[in-house]
């Protein structure tokens, strides 16, 4: 044997398993679940430690090519591993855009580096500019398989429209960033009572909600399936819910900051609390909680978004994003795990299982036979979030600061440990 994970809590929501046991593994795959003995090259003791599919973040920006300042695919994937994920999608708005087999090339063949599963999507439309359609067929052909103009939406509804009916017959999923840009005018937090007190232009939640309509009515009409990224209004729930009731073929995300904090956040005008779509009320807060438990939003993602120390320091005029890949698992079991909301089996689905399906990726089991990626966990573990340890180049966490129970330990892919917390501890 290559590996042996003795005394592991093993839990998958796709096979029913969930118990304490070892998980023998050789030459990349799960060859026995059970009583393994001790005979291996190596062996860990995983007392407490939970195990789980390897997480997969259906939404990433790794700033590669052209921002790499910022972040690159292996300072990301390394915020990746240390976070217990071992697949991503990057999304597209790179410079330049990833609309070409060449763009696409560059990325997969860098990913391919990094011992993890690093996947792209490409633009809906050239250059995300709005206009023309890209060559969807040389895309998937460069091996694409999802496509958006995510950081803003495609504003021609008929475009929008053109890019679903084709993925009927393509089998591209197409994924939307729900924010008219026309509403929000200009504004760069949630629009209400905290905009108001701090005197700047707001967003108002009617950009998410109305473009979330748009698209649940455009997939319908063509029989598509169409994905709403970032979900942060009980409005877009709401929409989103009444879709999936009637039918219509849509699945949605949302990251973790959503349903932790709200804009009050904003009060301290910390661009670092500062993202798009912007953290919300309360009301909106507790809607995404309630919409994760009951299964109207689908998965968990973090929209991991580097930017400079320097780009954040203006409150008013910083870019929107955080980085998020290295504190979405803990987010995710304090807030709901130990908040007694859920279980880990559904964590597991939202997080590993769910992602996966959505883009038609083949899933990943804790089963004999199964290529072996874990995520295991110490759902106990304490600790608290210190920008500078980040494995990102840049530290624009909106958890700065914030004490965490749960964190990833190791993380194996294709049966490879490709993070160990005790060695990257002893290194840094």
């Amino acid at each position: 044997m290559d590996l042996i994970l003795k005394n592991v809590h093993a839990a998958d929501p796709q096979t029913g398993l969930d118990c304490v046991t070892d998980i023998a593994v050789k030459d990349g795959k799960i060859v026995k679940i059970g009583d393994c003995g001790g005979s291996a090259e190596r062996v860990i003791d995983c007392t407490g430690l939970y195990a789980v599919p390897g997480l997969f973040d259906m939404h990433v920006h790794f700033r590669d090519p052209g921002l790499t300042y910022k972040e690159d695919i292996f300072t990301g994937a390394a915020a990746a591993k240390a976070g217990g994920v071992t697949g991503v999608l990057l999304m597209p708005n790179s410079k330049p855009a990833c609309d070409t087999p060449k763009t696409v090339k560059y990325i997969l063949d860098k990913g391919a580096q990094t011992g993890i599963n690093v996947y792209t999507s490409a633009c809906i439309t050239e250059g995300m500019s709005g206009g023309g359609l890209c060559d969807y067929e040389a895309l998937k052909n460069a091996g694409v398989f999802a496509i958006t103009d995510d950081g803003r939406p495609v504003e021609n509804a008929e475009l929008m429209r053109q890019a679903l009916e084709l993925s009927v017959t393509n089998g591209m999923t197409v994924l939307s960033h729900c924010e008219d840009l026309k509403i929000i005018n200009g504004g760069i937090i949630n629009k209400g009572e905290v905009s108001k007190a701090l005197g700047v232009k707001g967003m108002d939640r009617a950009s998410e909600d109305y473009i979330t309509a748009r698209e649940t009515a455009l997939a319908a009409s063509c029989g598509a399936h169409i994905h709403i990224c970032h979900v942060s209004t009980y409005g877009s729930v709401n929409i989103i819910r009444a879709a999936k009731r009637d039918g219509v073929n849509v699945t949605c995300e949302t990251a973790p900051h959503y349903f932790t904090y709200t804009d009050e956040k904003l009060y301290s005008r910390d661009a670092d609390y500062r993202m798009s779509p912007p953290l919300r009320t309360e009301k909106d807060r507790a809607a995404i909680e309630e919409a994760l438990l009951d299964g109207t939003i689908d998965c968990i993602i973090t929209d991991h978004a580097p930017h400079a120390a320097e780009e954040k320091a203006d409150f008013l005029k910083a870019p929107n994003g955080v980085v998020g890949l290295e504190t979405s698992l803990a987010a995710t079991l304090t807030k709901l795990y130990h908040g007694g909301k859920c279980g880990i089996g559904k964590i597991a689905e939202l997080m590993s299982v769910n992602p996966r399906r959505v883009l038609g990726l083949p899933p990943v089991k804790i089963e004999e036979g199964a290529e072996c990626e874990l995520c295991i966990f110490d759902p106990e573990a304490e600790w608290t979030v210190e920008p500078e340890k980040l494995h990102s180049k840049s530290k624009n966490t909106v958890f700065k600061g914030e004490t965490f129970k749960g964190r990833a330990v190791y993380t194996i892919c294709r049966g490879k440990i490709v993070f160990d917390r005790k060695e990257d501890e002893n290194v840094t």
